[in-house]
């Protein structure tokens, strides 16, 4: 495979987004600096505004996996991925609507503090350890694996990156804390934009211009976006990509601990609504710029494909390569590329660092010394930090040991959202689902999942159903290079024609809905939760869209919950909404703190303020 390597000017261009991410850090270490409470750390004061949040969430999410693999899948299968404009729109109305007002009204930090609440707190440290334990293996690969594919196709020095990456995550998250990750996340985020715009402005001009890669990409049938196929075994159709991919990015945004800190950072309600539907924007925009270089990459290759030719070894180096051959007579420019692959990575891992630190830090540390002082919770935090930045550094350094398994990892962030969503949609949506029903929905869940994931993985889909689109090799110079054949398994089980060929995309509805079904079925078995036991903040009624013609249904599906005992702003105001007696009411293990975990609803704004979350002293 030729390698191409990086000019003087690619290094000074890529070095440039480390040092800026770490004085970013420091700016935030050195104005903070007299704040110095866990709250600050963690959740930025919960004064943060609309802006910021929305460029961090859309960064947080938008990892090299996606500026590397998004162009690849285009150029292979063409452009379906265009139908998660759809997707990304319906999961940003539910998480707003749905998820965000309870976790936000409920004045909790971290996510599963809610399964205490709803549930007890078995539930809630069996789904943070199953988060932390993912989440570690989810950002040591989005570490590695865009690494290696740099290193393999440009030279770029595969462990010199990983350190690198994990070395400036950890310190900006260790000395700013989430102001540091919010405000470096925004950065990033218009580094990777430039960096797509680069692409796309000078490959566009190779190619004849746009409309030339249009016809180019119309006549290698790379514009065939609507199919209606109701088969879940085909890869992408409009069905999997618009039903399957609102699961597994609903388990990504809509009960994500990453994306629910940022949003309960915002210092009103309205403004973590206004985050996730700005974020919108930034999805829609890094979507459009990703598929249109897939479809550059395909007029440039249409017919001397160098992965077919034998030139790189994995999809996931075309665009890399791409780039190489885009920008050979332009030093700085491939450095640049590579600084919006890594601006993902870096958002991502921080993302992930200051989320891990912060479930650790509320679940398990302030349950174990509920006593802390404010200076030593901040020190701890930092510490925690600290420790998953080494971890997660760690896990990239294990990755590369794991050879096929890389590719297996990159989907167990998928697995694992798919039964969390199907857990605290039972919390959130089904108000007579009791503990028992939460955590034998949330293992059921798992197993079929990973089920599925791992039968997919070891038996992948035959060709029929994922349908990769013809590449040519016709017009490719032969020299020293030799094409790799895939080795095909000689047989396979009837299953793995069946359900282990279902589309990935299912994967986490597959995850979700099977933790629903069963929850359900087990909280009926074992009795179902008496509706008067659970606070009203921590249900949404969504039966009332559909029996707003009747009080008596509405009633009937509220399962005994009082969502009628005065609006919520009374509740919020008189705190009828919280019963008398913290062991009375809380039978769930609820901390008597929690009391005063209900935040003000300011009138002028008519929205919900975080002034109501200062802990008062017992």
């Amino acid at each position: 495979m030729e390698v191409k390597n990086f000019a003087v000017w690619d290094y000074v261009v890529f070095a440039a987004l480390f040092v800026i991410s770490s004085v970013i850090g420091v700016f935030f270490a050195i104005k903070e600096r007299k704040k110095a409470t866990s709250g600050e750390f963690l959740v930025g004061g919960r004064q943060m505004t609309f802006g910021p949040v929305a460029l961090s969430l859309t960064a947080s999410f938008m990892s090299a996996v996606t500026v590397l693999g998004t162009p690849a899948e285009v150029y292979r299968f063409g452009a379906p991925f265009l139908i998660f404009f759809i997707t990304y729109a319906f999961v940003i109305i539910f998480t707003s609507e749905l998820f965000l007002p309870v976790f936000y009204r409920s004045g909790i930090t971290s996510t599963y503090e809610y399964l205490q609440l709803r549930f007890n707190k078995p539930v809630r440290y069996v789904a943070t350890v199953i988060y932390i334990v993912q989440t570690i293996l989810y950002a040591g690969v989005v570490v590695y694996a865009p690494a290696l594919a740099l290193n393999q196709v440009t030279g770029f020095d595969l462990w010199g990156s990983v350190f690198a990456t994990g070395i400036v995550c950890t310190f900006y998250c260790t000395l700013g804390g989430l102001k540091a990750v919010v405000w470096t996340d925004a950065f990033q985020m218009v580094v990777m934009i430039v960096g797509f715009l680069t692409v796309l402005i000078q490959g566009s001009a190779r190619a004849g211009g746009i409309h030339n890669v249009i016809e180019q990409a119309k006549n290698g049938s790379r514009l065939n976006i609507f199919d209606f196929d109701v088969d879940p075994l085909r890869r992408h159709t409009f069905w999997t990509i618009s039903v399957g991919g609102t699961f597994t990015w609903l388990g990504i945004y809509g009960v994500n601990q990453s994306t629910i800190q940022r949003c309960i950072s915002c210092k009103t309600e309205k403004h973590a609504k206004l985050a996730l539907y700005f974020n919108l924007l930034g999805l829609w925009i890094i979507l459009v710029c990703a598929v249109f270089c897939g479809l550059i990459m395909y007029s440039q290759f249409k017919d001397c494909d160098p992965w077919t030719f034998g030139m790189i070894s994995a999809p996931d180096q075309l665009m890399p390569y791409f780039v190489m051959e885009l920008f050979a007579t332009m030093p700085g420019l491939p450095g640049l590329f590579v600084a919006c692959a890594f601006s993902g990575t870096l958002s991502t891992v921080a993302a992930s660092i200051n989320a891990l630190a912060t479930v650790t830090f509320e679940d398990f540390v302030k349950n174990c010394f509920p006593h802390l002082s404010d200076k030593l919770s901040t020190w701890i935090s930092k510490g925690l930090c600290l420790l998953f930045g080494v971890m997660c550094t760690s896990m990239a350094v294990a990755a590369s040991l794991l050879g096929s398994v890389v590719q297996a990892s990159l989907s167990i962030h998928g697995m694992c959202g798919g039964p969390m969503l199907g857990l605290f949609s039972l919390g959130i949506l089904f108000p007579f689902v009791n503990w028992k029903g939460a955590l034998g929905g949330l293992l059921t869940g798992i197993i079929l999942s990973f089920w599925v994931a791992i039968g997919g993985f070891i038996y992948p889909a035959p060709a029929a159903k994922t349908r990769p689109l013809p590449l040519s090799t016709d017009q490719c110079i032969q020299s020293n290079v030799t094409a790799t054949m895939s080795t095909v398994l000689s047989s396979r089980p009837a299953i793995a024609d069946t359900w282990y060929s279902l589309s990935y995309l299912y994967y986490s509805a597959v995850g979700c809905l099977g933790c629903i079904i069963a929850g359900v079925i087990v909280s009926f078995l074992t009795g179902l939760e008496r509706g008067e036991n659970i606070q009203p903040l921590l249900i949404r009624p969504v039966c009332n869209l559909f029996c707003f013609w009747s009080k008596k249904y509405k009633t009937l599906c509220w399962c005994g919950v009082q969502h009628d005992g005065g609006t919520e702003q009374e509740n919020l105001e008189n705190g009828s909404a919280w019963k008398q007696g913290a062991e009375s009411v809380f039978q769930n293990g609820l901390r008597r703190e929690s009391l005063v975990h209900v935040p003000g609803y300011d009138p002028k704004d008519k929205s919900y303020n975080n002034m109501a979350f200062q802990i008062t002293p017992f």
